[in-house]
């Protein structure tokens, strides 16, 4: 496992923000499981979470303007920081040229910080997109093996939250090694949820 300091990194024509290593899953199909970066960057292990001087500093060196969005996802579940995201994202909001703010999550944000979070990140966060990971709560169990014993309606309770603000697009997502049948189910959930199932190609 190599450490670095690798804050942000570019995907494309976004910027993804890598803030914590910290997570109450552990997915099967995550890419920590294989690699100690993503999409060819530096190791995405932390030496230690970055704070908010050294966010800043890392992003002043960025032109923001270059990027479609800025992402809020690591080798860890960013919610484990709410407050971090919060003070990055009224930080980038303040800069010229702001792109698109998303947060990719597990949706274990009011579990892991003991409160509702859904109306404090749909405040400063233009998409909010909830690993959904299966269409059952059997296998979500199975195949998320989180620490939390409700983790499954709890992950629900979030994203319905967080579609009753009206302030962000929800989008659940799943990953296209389940089965059709899984992401017809996945499908059903978004949808009585509010939000919009997203199926993601398992290298995306």
């Amino acid at each position: 496992m190599k450490k670095s300091m690798t804050i942000s990194y570019e995907v494309g024509k976004n910027l993804y923000l890598n803030l914590t290593n910290r997570c109450p899953c552990a997915c099967t199909f995550c890419i920590r499981n294989n690699s100690d970066g993503a999409y060819g960057s530096d190791p995405l292990w932390l030496d230690h979470e970055p704070s908010m001087d050294e966010i800043r500093e890392n992003l002043d060196q960025r032109d923001i303007s270059r990027y479609d969005e800025i992402v809020f996802c690591g080798f860890g579940e960013p919610t484990e920081r709410v407050d971090a995201i919060i003070a990055v994202a009224e930080y980038l909001r303040g800069r010229e040229n702001c792109p698109v703010l998303r947060l990719n999550t597990n949706g274990l944000g009011d579990r892991i910080n003991g409160r509702s979070v859904a109306a404090e990140l749909c405040d400063v966060l233009d998409i909010i997109s909830v690993s959904l990971n299966a269409g059952t709560e059997d296998e979500y169990m199975a195949v998320t093996r989180p620490k939390f014993h409700d983790a499954f309606s709890a992950m629900q309770k979030f994203t319905a939250d967080c579609v009753r603000t009206g302030k962000a697009k929800v989008i659940m997502s799943v990953v296209d090694v389940i089965p059709a049948e899984q992401i017809e189910a996945s499908r059903r959930i978004a949808e009585s949820l509010g939000a919009v199932l997203r199926v993601r190609t398992y290298d995306e």
